[in-house]
């Protein structure tokens, strides 16, 4: 089943005074990537989210955002560090009794962010864990059905460039042995004109014999058709295809720019450059599939 590498799911759940909101966009990268931004607090379930993701997404750099709306995930508590407020206390009381300092201690003289801090504090981590991982299962799998459904329109359009590229192959096949056959009555002629009629039989079939081993092509159409055919069962793999259909595309080129190479004939020039628009067009969708 073919998978496009392009797009988007989303995930929300909620518990008691707030919900979890998990956004998951695809785009087309060589490898599996993952960019996460996400709360500090959620950073220690970043492996569970991937390992939840990669079920459902295997190529492609995956983008991942989330978001709490709500009280949020955890609480706020004030932090005292009272052994260092005693001593901060104790030394503050001896400056003032050394230097005869008239003032008061206050609480303003007390409250440093050294000593009293605002802290969170994680609570009921096992229930938030449960939430993210379910709101990135849902995103996820939301992801995976917009990715196959473009998956299909991609494989529909593959599968009418390969029904295009067969008619070419097709007509190269009828082709092939006219190459010679004409190639051999260009030949024949010439030596008429440059010998008075005179044929040399031995010289004529010597010559024809070299240009058909030279532009014999049948051996790259056999090799074009074999990629052609596993190219399309590829397409009905279910399974991560997109680099083995790359390569099909490139050993298709070799074959297509061997043929134009080998056969002089117009006819085959003209399919050749067919095919390769074709292929072209091919290669531009392959680099979508995951």
């Amino acid at each position: 089943m073919v998978a496009s590498m392009t797009g988007y799911g989303q995930g929300k759940k909620e518990s008691g005074a707030f919900s979890i909101t998990i956004e998951v966009k695809t785009v087309n990268h060589r490898f599996t990537e993952y960019f996460l931004r996400m709360p500090k607090q959620f950073l220690k379930l970043e492996d569970k989210i991937k390992k939840t993701l990669g079920q459902y997404v295997k190529r492609g750099r995956i983008e991942v955002y989330a978001t709490v709306e709500g009280r949020g995930v955890n609480q706020r508590r004030v932090s005292v560090d009272w052994e260092l407020l005693d001593d901060y206390y104790h030394s503050l009381s001896q400056v003032k009794e050394k230097y005869h300092l008239a003032s008061e201690l206050s609480m303003r003289d007390l409250v440093k962010e050294e000593l009293i801090s605002i802290v969170e504090v994680d609570e009921g981590s096992e229930e938030v864990e449960r939430i993210i991982l379910e709101a990135a299962n849902e995103a996820a799998k939301s992801l995976r059905e917009m990715r196959l459904a473009e998956g299909l329109e991609l494989e529909k359009d593959l599968r009418r460039q390969l029904d295009l590229l067969s008619v070419c192959i097709n007509r190269l096949y009828e082709m092939a042995p006219s190459v010679v056959n004409q190639y051999e009555e260009r030949l024949k002629k010439r030596m008429e004109e440059f010998s008075s009629g005179k044929i040399d039989e031995s010289r004529l079939i010597t010559e024809v014999a070299i240009f058909a081993d030279k532009a014999d092509i049948n051996e790259e159409l056999t090799r074009l058709t074999s990629h052609r055919n596993q190219f399309a069962h590829a397409l009905d793999l279910n399974e991560p295809i997109g680099r083995k259909l790359d390569f099909m595309i490139q050993e298709m080129n070799r074959e297509v720019n061997t043929i134009g190479s080998k056969a002089n004939h117009s006819s085959i020039a003209s399919e050749v450059v067919e095919m390769k628009g074709l292929l072209e067009k091919m290669k531009e969708q392959v680099q979508n599939i995951e």
